[in-house]
């Protein structure tokens, strides 16, 4: 999936979001409060569920540039990135890819049955959130 978008927010605001939602993870998840510095080839397991957890590991993120994750399950794993440009002072485009790589035959061909399905509804929910993000700058 991929979606590209400008945002009537700057970059700065835009990382501050990401900032604060990975620190908020991070935080709820092990306790420990991070620094942007430190985030790049962090890793940590987040628990869904009793018996539903993923290893998040973030891959590279440079403030105003990238931030680039994965989950890895026991099923599949997925690696996301946001690509973030500045257009001017008060306008950032981003480019959002994502990419599921699955565990076993059985696993690639219900990815690709759901994934299609979902992937519609999780694209028109991905831009509702970049909406939410542009109506909440007060800039």
């Amino acid at each position: 999936m991929e979606v590209v978008k400008k945002l009537n927010v700057p970059i700065n605001y835009l990382f501050d979001v990401f900032e604060q939602s990975i620190q908020s993870d991070i935080l709820a998840q092990t306790g420990k409060k991070l620094t942007e510095d430190e985030f790049t080839n962090f890793e940590y397991v987040k628990e869904f569920s009793k018996n539903n957890k993923a290893t998040i590991h973030i891959e590279k993120y440079v403030r105003g540039q990238v931030y680039a994750y994965s989950t890895h399950t026991d099923k599949n794993t997925i690696s996301v990135k946001y690509e973030v440009r500045s257009v001017d002072e008060q306008t950032s485009e981003l480019r959002y890819s994502e990419n599921i790589v699955s565990n076993g035959y059985l696993q690639k061909i219900n990815d690709a049955f759901v994934g299609f399905i979902w992937g519609l509804l999780k694209k028109k929910r991905f831009k509702e959130m970049l909406n939410q993000i542009e109506q909440e700058y007060t800039g």
